[in-house]
């Protein structure tokens, strides 16, 4: 199953989701469905009212940057980690 890690600004609102957590998926927007599951709420953060991703989220595949942003459709293998992460911007 693959692997899940979310940032720690996530996981200050969803202290559950701390560490690693496996999930099943086969594709981004199964990784967000499952973990949304586990910490109803979450997907709020991650994705809009489309299923797309925030602007001001990333999502990493191992340690590369998901590519389809609008649909989730990136495969994910059992054996890989996918990182929640939410830009950090002031001024």
């Amino acid at each position: 199953m693959p692997r899940v890690k979310i940032a720690p600004q996530l996981t200050r609102f969803f202290p559950g989701l701390a560490g690693l957590v496996e999930v099943e998926a086969a594709s981004v927007a199964e990784v967000v469905r499952a973990v949304d599951a586990l910490a109803p709420g979450l997907a709020d953060y991650v994705v809009d009212e489309r299923g797309a991703l925030r602007r001001h989220v990333n999502l990493f595949i191992g340690p590369e940057m998901v590519v389809d942003r609008a649909g989730l459709s990136d495969k994910v293998a059992a054996s890989q980690t996918v990182t929640i992460a939410q830009a950090l911007s002031g001024g």
